[in-house]
Formats: C-alpha cells, sequence, structure tokens
C-alpha cells in the first residue's frame, strides 16, 4: 500500500512537472538553442531527486572514465522511460535519435527540432538511413554526443531485443567513437507500470568498441557486450 501511494505521489508530480516543461519552453524558441537545451535538462534534474525522495529510486553512473573528452555515439540500453532522461542529466546539448512520431506531440515537436535532435521514420528505408548519417554528422561536427538506443524500443529486463543495422550505419562517422551503455532501469521503473521501486538504477559506460571492425562484427560484438553487462546488473540489483 505504502509503495502504490509513494507511486502515486511520484507520477503525479512527473506528469506536473513534464507538462510544466512543455508548456513553458515556447517562451524560449526564440533565444539561441543553447536556452532551450538547458531548459529540457531541467526535466531530469527535478525528477530525479524527486525519485529519490518519494520512492527511495537512486541512481549510480560507472564507467565515467570510459567516456572520450570528444564528441561520441552513446549505444545505450533500453528499458524504461528512466533512459529517455538520463542522457540529458548527463549534457543538455546531447542528441537524441528518435523515432518520428514523438514529433506530433504538440510543443515537444518543435523543441525537439529546434533542439536539432535526430527524427527518424523507421519505415523510411533507405532514404531515411541516409538522412540520420548525415544529421548525426552535422551534430557531432558541431560538438554534441549522440545517443541512440539500437534496439530502436524499450525491453524488458532479461529480454534482447533486434539490434537495429543503424547504429553499425554510425559506427566510425566523423571518426566518433561508439561507447556501448548497459543499465537495469526497468528493474525499478518498469515499461507501462504504475509502481516505481525503490533501489538503486546502475548505468554503466563500457569501453568504446575497437574501430576498424566489420559492421556485422561489431553489430554482434556491440550487442553480446551491452547484453552481457545489463544482465550483471539486473543480478546485482538490490530492489528496496
Amino acid at each position: 500500500m505504502l509503495a502504490a501511494i509513494r507511486s502515486l505521489l511520484f507520477n503525479t508530480f512527473f506528469f506536473v512537472w513534464s507538462a510544466l516543461i512543455i508548456a513553458t519552453g515556447w517562451i524560449l524558441l526564440p533565444f539561441p538553442r543553447r536556452v532551450l537545451r538547458a531548459h529540457i535538462g531541467m526535466w531530469p534534474k527535478l525528477n530525479f531527486p524527486m525519485m529519490r525522495w518519494l520512492v527511495g529510486t537512486r541512481f549510480e553512473v560507472r564507467g565515467r572514465e570510459n567516456i572520450p573528452n570528444e564528441p561520441v555515439i552513446f549505444a545505450a540500453k533500453h528499458q524504461s522511460a528512466w533512459d529517455t532522461m538520463f542522457f540529458l542529466w548527463l549534457d543538455p546539448a546531447n542528441a537524441y535519435i528518435m523515432k518520428a512520431e514523438l514529433a506530433r506531440i504538440p510543443l515537444w515537436g518543435w523543441y525537439m527540432r529546434r533542439c536539432v535532435h535526430i527524427m527518424v521514420d523507421r519505415a523510411g528505408g533507405a532514404g531515411t538511413m541516409r538522412e540520420m548519417m548525415r544529421e548525426t554528422k552535422a551534430v557531432l561536427a558541431d560538438g554534441r554526443s549522440v545517443v541512440i538506443f539500437p534496439e530502436g524500443t524499450r525491453t524488458a529486463p532479461g529480454i534482447t531485443g533486434t539490434y537495429h543495422p543503424g547504429v553499425a550505419a554510425l559506427y566510425g562517422l566523423n571518426g566518433a567513437k561508439v561507447v556501448p551503455v548497459a543499465l537495469n532501469s526497468g528493474l525499478f521503473w518498469p515499461r507501462r507500470s504504475f509502481l516505481k521501486k525503490p533501489g538503486t538504477i546502475v548505468i554503466e559506460f563500457l569501453e568504446p568498441m575497437p574501430a576498424g571492425l566489420k559492421r556485422d562484427v561489431f553489430l554482434a560484438e556491440l550487442q553480446s557486450r551491452v547484453e552481457a553487462a545489463t544482465r550483471r546488473l539486473e543480478n546485482e540489483a538490490q530492489i528496496g
């Protein structure tokens, strides 16, 4: 019963705060992009402390030493809505590769375009792939890192989805390193679940992928690294 009350309080706060961020962002559209990015970056800056306070869910970041001091491509496991906020918490300038349907959300789509995130029509075929590569190249050249979820959607803990070839197409682009990212967030903020669970979410940056791999070898190695690390984090998790 107490867990349900705590989750209700956090969910209420989450939706109110999210709505406030969206409702006020339009005021900043005429300003430089960095101003709107900073505004959107406030979304996790308050959600995360409130989740810790109301639900008892903390997070731990491991492997920061594996992030090069240059723009990179983060290839991350995706289990939860928490993941979509984390990289904004890490750096509001990070650009997400996201499905184009999200651009239909009133106001939010404007913000994502203004902040220069990369919208992908998953039914667009080869033309979409070329456009994604072109836009990613421009973002990297602007000194910003790019976040891609290779499975393309959230997967439940213990599940390995299909790693799509889009991430392999970005491998080596602009000389950017691909940094695999493992996490266990789905154990604490499950997909489409009202209840949030106390404990410590762990997100881990793994060593960058080696250069010079063939695309199919790269994709298989990326999946192997991310999934092995994710299972390890899931197995060590302690849910309160």
